[in-house]
């Protein structure tokens, strides 16, 4: 076993925090302190030791919540995405095999399958706040580590990490496919935020850019296209040049 697994290993061998783990699991949504210790009937300082622990190994992640007003911003916790499905998780390689199974069984495009995908989160801020700012949210729960930035006309989120680096060096177009199309439906259901494109990098060094524009209710006219049969794409510029005529 890897340093990583014996570590995480170790961080569940606790009875109480694989109590505290599986109910994040559960919850599938971030949870606070307060909500715990009603829960395990500990003390906060219990609870928050444990669940430093559970961060410590890569299970959870500590993150501020987003609004509350004034004071001290309240700190959530929720499963780390790249947590493998060993551990009772849905890693990210599981939902991955899900949505290929998919893409067989019905012959729907990655796009419109990764699309599907998106519209069925339960997003974090239940769509209500800054477009952008949760539409980073919901990216981050599945381990692409973004970040935002403005950009002309929009925002430009930088996807710091793939979680299927390993697939999408043998098949780009049907993971970055999905990628898009989890990115529109998830723009659906955020709504007020449109996916303009998926600009993809080698994803060994990541930081592929997903290029957004905020307006009314977003992602409802998002095409379905194939990734990568798009002449915007920059993929088949080429192709597009050698078969249009003079003046098409």
């Amino acid at each position: 076993m890897s340093a990583t697994t014996q570590q995480q290993a170790r961080a569940l061998g606790d009875p109480t925090r694989y109590k505290l783990f599986g109910y994040l699991v559960d919850a599938a949504r971030p949870v606070d302190v307060p909500e715990l210790t009603s829960e395990f009937d500990l003390n906060h300082n219990a609870i928050r030791q444990h669940l430093a622990k559970l961060v410590e190994a890569g299970l959870v992640l500590e993150e501020k919540a987003r609004g509350g007003g004034r004071g001290r911003p309240r700190l959530v916790f929720r499963v780390d995405p790249r947590a493998e499905s060993r551990w009772g998780v849905v890693g990210p390689y599981e939902r991955l095999s899900l949505w290929l199974s998919e893409i067989v069984r019905t012959g729907d495009s990655p796009v419109e399958v990764g699309r599907r995908a998106g519209r069925r989160q339960r997003l974090g801020a239940e769509g209500h706040g800054d477009p952008a700012a949760i539409m980073v949210e919901e990216m981050a729960r599945h381990g692409f580590d973004p970040t935002l930035r403005p950009a002309d006309e929009g925002v430009d989120i930088t996807l710091r990490t793939c979680p299927f680096e390993t697939t999408v060096l043998a098949d780009p177009d049907t993971v970055c496919g999905l990628h898009l199309g989890m990115a529109y439906g998830m723009a659906e259901g955020i709504g007020g935020i449109e996916v303009d494109e998926l600009v993809p990098n080698d994803p060994r060094r990541a930081h592929c850019h997903l290029r957004c524009h905020l307006g009314c209710r977003a992602g409802l006219d998002a095409p379905d296209r194939e990734w990568g049969n798009d002449p915007d794409d920059g993929r088949n510029e080429d192709a597009d040049a050698a078969g249009s005529e003079p003046g098409s």
